[in-house]
């Protein structure tokens, strides 16, 4: 449901709700949802998230919050920049780590 009150903020030049709603949903699963299971019985951390998707997950944070406190906004480039990390990031999801 998230993704169609997102589509439709970005439609309406509203980035900053688009943003924050699936920063904000993506958050309450991780810590909410996460937290709620890992309470009803511990979970497994496989090696691959600690080896390298954490990694990216920081490193994508830390470029798109300096992608936004430059320009209070994402370009055409940055997303494309975005993109293209995110195409690098599933190519090497499947070549180095075959899943």
């Amino acid at each position: 449901m998230w993704a169609l009150a997102s589509v439709i903020a970005a439609f309406r030049r509203h980035a900053d709700v688009a943003i924050g709603n699936v920063l904000g949903s993506n958050i309450f699963n991780l810590l909410g949802i996460l937290g709620i299971s890992a309470l009803l019985q511990p979970l497994p951390v496989h090696e691959r998230i600690l080896q390298f998707d954490q990694w990216v997950m920081l490193g994508t944070s830390l470029v798109l919050l300096f992608f936004l406190y430059t320009g209070s906004r994402l370009s055409r480039l940055e997303g494309g920049l975005l993109l293209l990390g995110y195409g690098a990031y599933v190519g090497l999801s499947f070549t180095v780590f075959g899943v």
